[in-house]
């Protein structure tokens, strides 16, 4: 049957220079292994499909798959879930959204950059072993010194962080596979573009892949980076820049500690599907 469809250009107000996400609208009597299929065959890193709420409180439901698995939650899908059905539900003017994943409820709220989501607690958190640090280097292709620092990131898809010294470092990145998802950071100058330097790689069918805007990489890299005084918020993390993208993660963070992680949503397919 005909299902109202969009696909949505996140972190980025320029159509096609961000991290794009599937959206299915209305995705009632879809079943996990249809929702499966149709994730992989779309191939993006993420498909989302929207249902009734069924938590209080819960503006809508959305389950989020990449082409392999369903995650209990994701960034770039949350914004451009929300993106899409704030205008499919003619909620434009709506300023809070609450979003119900596999991972709970998830706060969306307005800003002058689009939309943010409040930053999940990490389930994971501290410092990385030894060994693995050393796996990691190998894998990133550079000498064990050259990590400045490593933590775990943990907040869903499984993150574990890299600090390298600088942006200029991330860039030069050409990794090997791990069967690890791994987030690397690195500082920019003052005149820099943004403040950090972001690069996400998880392995999908036995090669190493990048994402090029990760939400949940950005929200867990946040409070690491702030709390250690790397960061002050707000600030800007740009990511995609190794793939010819243009993302841009705005990070702030509200007087009681909640951290939010933003920023441009765009349209840039829409119609319907059959499944």
């Amino acid at each position: 049957m005909p299902r109202p469809f969009a696909q949505v250009d996140v972190f980025t107000t320029s159509p096609y220079r961000g991290n794009p996400v599937a959206v299915v609208l209305d995705a009632a009597g879809l079943g996990t292994d249809e929702m499966q299929r149709f994730a992989s065959w779309t191939n993006l890193s993420e498909t989302t499909f929207v249902l009734p709420p069924t938590a209080d409180g819960a503006d809508y439901q959305v389950r989020i798959f990449t082409p392999a698995l369903e995650l209990p939650f994701a960034g770039h899908p949350t914004l451009g879930t929300c993106h899409a059905w704030l205008a499919a539900a003619g909620r434009q003017e709506q300023d809070e959204i609450v979003q119900q994943c596999a991972a709970g409820l998830v706060r969306v709220r307005r800003t002058p950059d689009g939309l943010a989501f409040a930053a999940p607690e990490l389930l994971r958190s501290g410092p990385v072993e030894e060994s693995l640090v050393e796996q990691i280097a190998s894998v990133l292709g550079i000498d064990r010194n050259e990590i400045v620092d490593a933590q775990w990131a943990d907040n869903g898809p499984g993150w574990v962080a890299v600090l390298l010294a600088d942006a200029e470092a991330v860039l030069a990145l050409r990794p090997g596979f791990a069967d690890l998802d791994i987030g690397v950071v690195g500082p920019y100058p003052r005149d820099g573009p943004a403040s950090f330097e972001v690069r996400a790689f998880f392995p999908n069918h036995g090669v190493m892949v990048e994402d090029p805007v990760t939400g949940s990489l950005n929200a867990s890299l946040a409070p690491w980076l702030l709390r250690t005084g790397r960061a002050t918020a707000p600030y800007v993390a740009s990511q995609g820049t190794a793939l010819g993208r243009a993302g841009r993660v705005h990070v702030a963070r509200d007087p009681d500690g909640t951290i939010w992680v933003g920023g441009g949503t765009v349209t840039c397919v829409s119609g319907q599907v059959e499944l």
